[in-house]
């Protein structure tokens, strides 16, 4: 079964950038792949989703300073954050959609402070 682990969160100022990642333990090119995140006592919302086609959509607080991006091989699903800033904290999670259920990894912190 594939799984899916996430790394690249940690403690940043407001106004840098982080580089998180989602490493699939098989291939997941054709499943739609998304990253979500949820603060402590807040539901988890969407950050950013791409579809196998390639499309992307992202939630309204982060667009213009979050890029999703998957690599050639089907493997590996990045968020790019830019500009960030401390309502951005949280912790971070992938999830990808195969034909056999939605799988989620285990979440990365992303902390943003001065």
């Amino acid at each position: 079964q594939v799984q899916l682990v996430e790394s690249g969160g940690g403690l940043v100022q407001p106004g840098g950038s982080l580089r998180l990642s989602c490493a699939a333990s098989g291939s997941i090119r054709i499943a739609n792949v998304g990253w979500y995140r949820q603060a402590p006592g807040k539901q988890r919302e969407v950050v950013a989703t791409m579809s196998r086609w390639g499309a992307t959509s992202y939630g309204d607080s982060v667009k213009g300073r979050f890029t999703i991006s998957r690599d050639n091989t089907g493997i590996t699903v990045y968020l790019q954050m830019n500009s960030l800033k401390p309502e951005d904290t949280a912790t971070y999670f992938c999830s990808a959609a195969l034909a056999t259920g939605t799988l989620w990894g285990q979440g990365t912190q992303v902390t943003v402070s001065s």
